[in-house]
This record gives C-alpha cells, structure tokens and sequence, in this order.
C-alpha cells in the first residue's frame, strides 16, 4: 500500500470478511500476526486487501453484512469521507407493482428503525447523589433503583471506562393489522414472520451515534455528531431532527446502561408491577415543556411523551421500556384537528456479560400507531412488531474517531417538522412543495401514505 493503514482499517477489512470486531479479537495469535503485517507494510509489494463495507449490504437478497464496493474508496479518503460517499448511494429499489408492501415497510422502518429517547441527556454529566435529604421519596427511590442497576450492568467505573461501542444484530419486522372504524384487516404475511434484516450500531462518548439498518431492500441511516441529529431514508433523503439532541432509543433497549441510567435520571419511582413473571420498580419520565415547545412547529403541536422503564428486583436489570407521545396536528382550513398517538413497548432479554458489561442479546417491540379526532369514523389504529438478536458486541474499538460521526453534506437546511414528514408520500407525486404552507396543507392526506419514522408523531416522525 502507498500509505501506512491503522488498525481500525484492518478492523474494516475483517467486517468485509465476515468478521466483526469481537470475532477480529478472537483470531488466533498466528492470525492476527499476519494480519497486522499486512497493514504495516508501507511500501510496494503489499497484498492489496479486499474492499469493504461496514453494515448491512443491500446488494445481498438476505440482507447479509459483508463487502461492497465503498471500501476502496475508504481507504483512500478515510472511513468519515467513506460513510458519506455509502449515505449518498441510491438504496435498492423495492419491487414493483407492490405498493401496499412498499408502505408497509416505510412505516416499518420509520417508526422502528431508529427512534429517539425522549429527552436530552449528556453520559459525560454525573448522575444525581443519591440522597434522601429534601428529596421527594419518588425521586431519591429512582436514584436508588438506577445505582442498583448500574451495579448490575458491571458498575458505574466499568461503564464509564468505555470510550466507544460496536454492535451488530439481526431484525424482523412486520405490520400486523390495522383497524379502522368499522373493519380489521390483519396481515395474512404475518405468521411467516415478516421482513427480515441487519443493523450496525456505533457509539462513542459522550453523544456520538451512527446506526445503519437495512430491511426488505431499503436501508435507512441516522446518526449523532453531539450537535446535531440526522436522518437518511430512501423516501426523504438526508435531513435534520426536529428538537435538541437525543440518544438513540434502541441504544437502551439493553445496550447501554450508562445511557439509559442517564436518560432516567429524572424520573421518579411510581410503583410496581410484575412483568413476564419478574417483580418489577416503575420508573416514569416525562419530557419537559420546553423540550416540547422545540419539537413543535407550525400547526403540529408535540403534546406529551413519557417513558417508563421497568427494573426487575430481582436482578435490577431493565427488563421492560414502554413509551408513548401525543402529537396534535390542527388543519390550516379551520377543520378539526387530528392525533396522532405512537406507543413502542419493548421487552428485553437473554443478558449476558460482554467484557463484564451485562448486555441483552434479545428482545421484541410492539408498535400501536393511534390516529383519532373529532369524528370517530376517521379513527384508525396500526399495530407493528419487531424482534431483534444481538450477534457481536465489542468495546473500545481502536480507530474509531469523531471523523465516523460526520453528518452527511446533504442534508436539508434547516430542521425538518416531526410532523411534516408524515406527507412526504402525496409530495412525492407532484414534485417538491413550493413552500412550509404546503406541506401543512398536504397533512390531511397523511393517512394514505403511512410513511413514518423515528417512533415519533406516527408516520415519519423522528422522535
């Protein structure tokens, strides 16, 4: 090679071989010798290695990681240049002449695909000191509960040492009925178990996050530089979240521990509750004002969002999330205006150590997308699940720098309403709207495109 490759360079050419950081690490010492040769070389002669691709790879029929065509092009202009030249790819294009599947998937990964957690929090922040002193009993009985789950996760030293993470899993996804007022219509595909896929997770301290999901031949991107969160769909294109910064949802469905400590580090105790046979701690939180005043706009009013977490007593490990926000979107006609409710509930399981850090390997979502208003025959409800399994989790990964957070060059100025991607369907057939007022109009459509995103308002919506 003309250039002298780090290790985070080898490390991309295991993942184009099938291998993930945690299988790299694991190489026989013969092995890895060999390999670390290869990258040290720096003059003629070397073995120009294959090229790569880090997550999941469309051009595959099963969704499979493995190599791609992006990976010269990394080396040459680093792995941060490289992942925007991936965003900027046009993703497979979903058959033809199957529309409904086509929405179904949209909604799928839209509201699946790469939610957001309610409120802000920075991991670099202590968590409050645990004391009884002038403290509520709700909130000092929290504190109490999350310096136990903490403890149970590896210990707060533990989990504060890792600089960054590494996680790849399989998805399924399926749309499993839908009810409107006066008919339900279930997915006779359901049993079959729905789209499979893959994802790849990065995470870096103190906010960082990329994730790449890839499901039925469309992928979606998004990802956390600290200032500023972004998303990448194949209807949409790149553009920026609506509100202040926030953690990746599914970063707390058992994989991080000092990002979900920190997220309910504002809730209070409220209970118990036993769930799958396990005696369970309530915690709920619920988003402020403020941060709800930021995730509005125009005629689309974010009401409320609260979370609740439940902690097993047993073990002290979050065994159950559940979260739901309240989105009210008023019609520039003087109509009535319309809800939109989203409820994820997400159950974790099978937890295993990974470098002492207590991992959940497994789990499943369900999904109830509520649309309501004035009259009830407009009343509609969508119900959507997804199970997912962790396949390699690995911490610390050498290499991996802020570079692998750069946002996209593209991405659309300024932020986009939570609530205005719901209409990006009815656009799309007559080319780009002239203006704001446009997309307002267009929400009244909203109900037959479904498209969502980010587990937010419904449809489309990054929250």
């Amino acid at each position: 090679m003309e250039r002298r490759q780090g290790f985070f360079a080898a490390l991309r050419e295991e993942v184009a071989r099938g291998l993930s950081p945690a299988r790299a690490q694991r190489k026989s010492e013969a092995a890895a010798a060999d390999l670390a040769a290869a990258f040290r070389f720096a003059g003629g002669g070397g073995e120009m290695l294959a090229p790569l691709m880090e997550g999941p790879d469309l051009e595959s029929s099963d969704g499979e990681c493995g190599g791609g065509r992006g990976g010269a092009r990394g080396r040459k202009e680093g792995w941060g240049h490289w992942v925007r030249g991936q965003l900027a790819r046009a993703p497979s294009a979903v058959a033809a002449g199957a529309g409904a599947a086509r929405n179904d998937l949209r909604m799928l990964l839209g509201v699946m695909g790469a939610p957001l957690a309610p409120v802000h929090v920075c991991t670099a922040e202590p968590l409050p000191h645990l004391s009884v002193k002038d403290t509520p009993i709700e909130t000092s009985s929290a504190h109490y509960i999350l310096q136990q789950y903490l403890a149970a996760s590896g210990g707060h030293r533990l989990l504060a040492s890792v600089r960054n993470a590494y996680t790849m899993g399989k998805v399924r996804m399926v749309a499993t009925e839908h009810e409107t007022a006066g008919r339900l219509t279930k997915n006779r595909n359901a049993g079959r178990g729905g789209e499979p896929g893959r994802f790849v997770l990065w995470q870096m301290a103190p906010e960082m996050w990329y994730i790449e999901l890839a499901v039925g031949g469309s992928k979606v991107h998004a990802g956390c530089n600290g200032k500023l969160v972004w998303r990448h769909t194949p209807w949409l294109g790149a553009h920026a979240a609506k509100g202040p910064v926030r953690q990746l949802r599914r970063a707390l469905q058992g994989l991080d521990p000092l990002v979900t400590a920190s997220i309910f580090a504002g809730a209070r105790c409220i209970g118990e509750k036993k769930v799958n046979g396990e005696d369970c701690f309530i915690l709920k939180l619920s988003t402020d004002a403020e941060t709800l005043k930021a995730r509005s706009e125009g005629l689309a009013e974010m009401i409320r969002h609260v979370m609740f977490g439940y902690f097993s007593q047993r073990t002290g490990l979050l065994v159950h999330i559940e979260d739901s926000h309240l989105t009210r979107i008023q019609s520039n006609t003087g109509g009535d205006a319309v809800y939109w409710e989203t409820t994820i509930s997400s159950f974790m399981e099978d937890y295993r150590p990974v470098d002492g850090i207590m991992i959940a390997h497994s789990g499943r979502s369900v999904v109830t997308l509520f649309r309501f208003g004035e009259v009830a025959m407009s009343h509609t409800k969508t119900r959507m699940e997804e199970v997912w399994s962790i396949e390699e989790v690995a911490f610390n990964v050498p290499g991996l720098s802020m570079d692998c957070f750069i946002p996209p060059t593209d991405i659309k100025s300024g932020s986009v309403d939570e609530t205005m991607e719901i209409t990006h369907g009815e656009r799309s057939r007559v080319g780009p709207p002239p203006g704001h007022r446009a997309k307002v109009a267009a929400l009244e459509k909203a109900e037959e495109d479904k498209v969502a995103w980010g587990g937010g308002t419904v449809l489309e919506n990054h929250n």
